[in-house]
């Protein structure tokens, strides 16, 4: 049984090694370099990173018995051209969704980062972003004195930092997850009042960072999911043993 599995998720990584573990030849699909040293080495496994456009995409699927999209829930894009890869190599796909988390009713919750951006516009103070590297260009024009961007300690994130016109002293480049205790002592630390985040779920801190905000008096501002179907991760493992047990 030959299974190839989009990942970058916590979910991926563990789905992958179970598959492996049950006879399944897997792999696995990362994006970045960060990507690919966070999925690690795992016996029945081959990992490649970078992006990869359209007919890459199908290319990897091409023959294989199953496509997992494990992708973060905010890949969007990459979700819908998974999707399309597969219909077109008629490899039967299957979308592993991480659990939404429940919302804070004082949050401030928008549909994207430019909303977000938007509203932030006739607000002062310091905004702690949470939301990667992908999304700071939307955020300059807040000016990049108030943006306390925290990412990951990676070159490009550095870049995209620079472009945005955040001062070097504001950059935040550490490797979660975080704990309550550190998030609270970040938005002290830079008099943060306003947390910029997404619904990374249980694996990706959301409750830790929704808590630290609610203790440490910042308001919290929420990107809405996109929307989309799939099944959780114990469905997904289930139709997978499924398969490699009857092929």
């Amino acid at each position: 049984m030959r299974i190839v599995i989009f990942g970058g998720t916590t979910e991926g990584r563990l789905l992958s090694r179970e598959l492996a573990d049950l006879g399944a030849e897997v792999t696995v699909c990362v994006a970045t370099s960060y990507g690919r040293e966070e999925q690690g080495g795992y016996p029945g496994t081959a990992v490649f990173s970078g992006r990869l456009d359209a007919l890459e995409m199908r290319r990897v699927v091409a023959g294989m018995d199953l496509c997992v999209d494990a992708t973060h829930p905010y890949a969007a894009e990459a979700s819908q051209n998974i999707l399309e890869a597969c219909r077109q190599e008629q490899v039967r796909r299957v979308r592993l969704l991480r659990g939404q988390s429940e919302i804070p009713e004082n949050a401030k919750v928008f549909a994207d980062a430019s909303g977000a951006a938007e509203w932030l516009k006739s607000t002062c103070g310091n905004i702690l972003l949470a939301t990667g590297a992908k999304e700071l260009g939307v955020f300059s024009a807040l000016g990049g004195e108030r943006l306390y961007p925290r990412v990951l300690p990676l070159q490009e994130s550095l870049a995209a930092c620079e472009a945005a016109g955040v001062p070097r002293s504001n950059i935040i480049a550490m490797q979660g997850p975080f704990s309550q205790e550190l998030n609270e002592a970040l938005i002290r630390q830079f008099e943060i009042r306003y947390l910029v985040t997404k619904d990374g779920g249980r694996a990706g801190g959301f409750a830790e960072k929704a808590a630290a905000a609610a203790a440490a008096g910042a308001r919290l501002i929420l990107i809405r999911r996109p929307a989309e179907d799939g099944l959780d991760y114990n469905a997904v493992l289930t139709q997978c043993r499924e398969m490699i047990t009857c092929g």
